[in-house]
């Protein structure tokens, strides 16, 4: 990869034999995450994330490989919450992001960001902990920085212990499909 050029990043749907590749991403981002969460490895040196099977086995959940130069470099979870009756009674939440500390300070996080909101345009909410400061520094900036999203809050819910943003993503205009 050239220093001076950020690398050329793909959002791509996480097919079932990525599995293993996405279960050893989660892994790293465990191991960054522990920072501020106090979880622990378990006796045989590994974190849990007990729902990865869900986003090959459950409707409403995506799960997407990122990839700078071909090579992969993180994930994204992002699952459908239905929010009460009707057709567009829903919110997409972004569950889990990682990008490898590699490729951070590229923008990539950013755009992978910009990318994935605009393909499920309609309302988001991104749930931040309190603890973590450097993740909302950065969902605000991804936010602000794409042009697609409006109306961003940042509200609590009694069951989150830290910020929670919500925003909306416009339909994509003709010219960029």
């Amino acid at each position: 990869m050239n220093i001076d050029l950020a690398p050329q990043l793909t959002c791509e749907p996480a097919a079932y034999e990525h599995k293993t590749a996405l279960r050893q991403l989660l892994e790293l981002y465990k191991y960054d995450f522990t920072e501020f969460d106090p979880e622990d490895v378990n006796e045989a040196g590994l974190y849990e994330f007990r729902d990865l099977d869900a986003y090959w086995n459950e409707s409403g959940r995506y799960p997407f490989l990122l990839r700078a130069d071909g090579r992969l470099a993180g994930f994204a979870l992002i699952r459908r919450l239905d929010t009460g009756p009707g057709e567009e009674a829903y919110e997409h939440e972004m569950v889990e992001f990682f990008v490898m500390k590699k490729y951070r300070r590229f923008g990539l996080g950013q755009a992978a960001a910009d990318r994935l909101f605009r393909t499920f345009p309609g309302t988001w909410k991104l749930g931040i902990m309190e603890e973590n400061q450097p993740a909302l520094r950065f969902w605000r900036r991804a936010i602000e920085a794409c042009g697609a999203a409006s109306n961003r809050i940042e509200t609590s819910e009694p069951d989150w212990d830290g910020p929670v943003l919500r925003f909306e993503v416009a339909e994509r205009e003709a010219e960029d499909q």
